[in-house]
Parts: structure tokens; C-alpha cells; sequence
């Protein structure tokens, strides 16, 4: 049960700014990195590239939450 919040968090959260395939990636990478912390170096490694494997596979429609920070200049 203890895995299956953090798997939620991570699925919901994984694709969460940007249209474009990288940036999608990238806020991908860095929540997959934040959350993965929690198993130490090697969390954060495979949590960063589950991450940003999900972020650029998944579509700007199944989960949008505006426009990423680094773009709102």
C-alpha cells in the first residue's frame, strides 16, 4: 500500500507542464527525480528517467497544468 501513494503521485503529476515534448520531459524528469528521492540515489535516478520517459510520451491532453514556469516570462 505504502508504494502504490507515491506510484498515484507520480503518474498524476509526471506530465504536468508544457505542450512541447521537452518541456514535458523536463517537469517530467525533475518530479520523477523529487519523488524518487525518497529511495536515495538510485530512487532518484530511475525515478528521473521514468519521469522524463513520461513526461514526452504522454499528450499535452491526458494531463495539462499550464504552461511551465520557465516560460512564463
Amino acid at each position: 500500500m505504502k508504494a502504490i501513494v507515491p506510484l498515484i503521485l507520480t503518474v498524476s503529476l509526471l506530465s504536468g507542464c508544457g505542450t512541447a515534448a521537452g518541456d514535458r520531459g523536463l517537469s517530467g524528469a525533475g518530479v520523477g527525480a523529487g519523488i524518487g528521492i525518497i529511495g536515495g540515489p538510485p530512487g532518484m535516478v530511475i525515478g528521473g528517467a521514468v519521469g522524463a520517459a513520461v513526461g514526452m510520451l504522454s499528450k499535452p491532453q491526458q494531463i495539462n497544468l499550464g504552461k511551465p514556469a520557465w516560460r512564463n516570462s
